[in-house]
């Protein structure tokens, strides 16, 4: 099934400021996740951004809350974002189809991921912008992630999915600004 700008959400899960340097790949992880909450501001995608239990991990990176400045912030003790009830119909604007980054790829996305697809949504789980502490966590979580019925995508294809044509009048310049 292809993405359908119309239906989607973004939830970009505990990407903290005390969290983030213990991941691997940190800059790139980082850099991925503002690419894809500046794309999904620029096409109006409804955004939600998680924070896990924020006095002790921080707030979310600056970056991110620059890049997403229409995102909804919603606070969670739960590792499933799904679990811990903020994410309600209102907050997901009725999306069918869930595209999910952030960290641990292997505990908080994993599942949030099985507790959206438990539920009949679509999710679709951004490789380049999950991470995780160790990269073996990281491959197992994608790997059980997609045997549950997750897609596994890429940036790129998120674009191009919701642009869905190079007719699409935001074309030239979603292309222009984010695919290099």
């Amino acid at each position: 099934m292809l993405l359908d700008r119309k239906r989607s959400a973004v939830l970009m899960i505990d990407l903290q400021t005390r969290l983030l340097p213990a991941i691997s790949n940190t800059d790139e992880l980082l850099n991925n996740n503002v690419w894809l909450a500046e794309l999904a501001n620029d096409m109006a995608i409804p955004t939600i951004i998680s924070e896990h239990c924020v006095d002790k991990i921080g707030s979310t990176r600056e970056e991110i809350i620059t890049a997403a400045p229409q995102a909804k912030i919603v606070q969670k003790q739960s590792f499933s974002v799904f679990s811990a009830g903020v994410l309600t119909a209102d907050n997901l604007q009725n999306a069918s189809q869930i595209v999910i980054s952030g960290i641990e790829a292997h505990i908080c996305v994993l599942q949030t991921a099985l507790d959206l697809r438990s539920q009949g949504y679509e999710v679709f789980v951004v490789a380049d912008a999950v991470g995780s502490r160790r990269q073996r966590d990281l491959e197992l979580g994608l790997s059980r992630m997609q045997s549950n019925g997750c897609n596994i995508v890429s940036r790129e294809m998120i674009a191009f999915e919701w642009l869905g044509s190079a007719n699409n009048p935001q074309f030239r310049e979603i292309h222009k600004k984010f695919i290099r």
